[in-house]
């Protein structure tokens, strides 16, 4: 269930807290080749399953940014702010990719608000987003990303 705020002042209250977990989402080798075509990036061990099974990782992995790019996608489940005329994504700070995310595996979204800063009828709220593979030992995907919130 989504932490649900109002307004700019809700989005304070929150910082240093972890919002929890996003539904989980399946990683499909139809959505790895979509990000391919879209992105130009056709390696082997993301669109070549047969070739992938003999690779690094024992079959087909998706995308590093296919994974980040799941965050605006699964933080509604996460964090719901009302109130709020305009929501932008402003950019990312340090961003990891420390393990694979499998085809057919499953990814959740951990959210921590790390800070909310103020701005000129808007806040900029900084965000570790947290990808975790549904089972595995180590995160995919750990980055520091900005949104800003105006009112």
């Amino acid at each position: 269930m989504a932490t649900t705020v109002h307004g700019i002042a809700g989005l304070k209250g929150l910082v240093g807290q972890h919002l929890g977990y996003s539904d989980e989402v399946e990683i499909t080798q139809e959505q790895v080749n979509t990000f391919a075509e879209a992105t130009g990036d056709h390696q082997w061990i993301h669109t070549d399953p047969e070739r992938a099974k003999d690779g690094p990782f024992g079959g087909p992995i998706a995308h590093g940014y296919l994974t980040l790019s799941l965050g605006p996608a699964l933080l509604p489940s996460v964090l719901v702010a009302e109130g709020l005329s305009l929501v932008v994504n402003y950019g990312l700070g340090k961003t990891r990719f420390p393990s694979p995310v499998p085809v057919g595996s499953k990814v959740v979204l951990g959210v921590e608000m790390t800070a909310v800063d103020e701005l000129a009828g808007a806040v900029q709220a900084t965000m570790t987003f947290t990808f975790q593979v549904v089972g595995a030992p180590k995160p995919s995907c750990v980055a520091e990303v900005i949104y800003r919130f105006y009112e």
